[in-house]
């Protein structure tokens, strides 16, 4: 096998940067539904690629049963990843205090989105996802 070959076979699958206006249409136009696809995806992504993590049906449930808990958790999940790549996180555990209890300043939810999925996206690209 060559180098590249080996190379190859031991990098880690990379996740798809998500553009977050379609995001939230989507999640509008399904009344919730893309939402649960995105967590599902988001999560399977991340733990596919690091080995760590709840995943994408853990992370389902734990939206449907205590969703409160989703938004600290992924930042916390983006954060490790750049911790893990030896880099200063962007975002932490403490990025889903934009959400809960952020909602009551009503854009709070939107701010988080953005910061965790921003930060996500560029994570992903720097490790060869195409650019959106």
């Amino acid at each position: 096998m060559s180098e590249v070959a080996v190379a190859a076979a031991s990098t880690p699958p990379v996740g798809k940067p998500r553009r977050v206006l379609l995001i939230v249409l989507f999640s509008l136009i399904t009344f919730g539904i893309y939402g649960l696809v995105w967590i599902y995806k988001t999560f399977e992504e991340m733990k596919r690629y690091s080995g760590k993590g709840v995943g994408g049906w853990i992370a389902v449930l734990l939206d449907l049963v205590i969703g409160f808990v989703l938004p600290y958790l992924m930042s916390s999940e983006v954060g490790k990843l750049y911790q893990q790549d030896g880099r200063e996180a962007p975002v932490t555990g403490y990025t889903g205090l934009w959400y809960i209890p952020g909602f009551l300043i009503i854009v709070g939810p939107l701010v988080w989105l953005c910061k965790t999925q921003w930060a996500l996206n560029s994570f992903w690209e720097s490790k060869g996802a195409p650019a959106l």
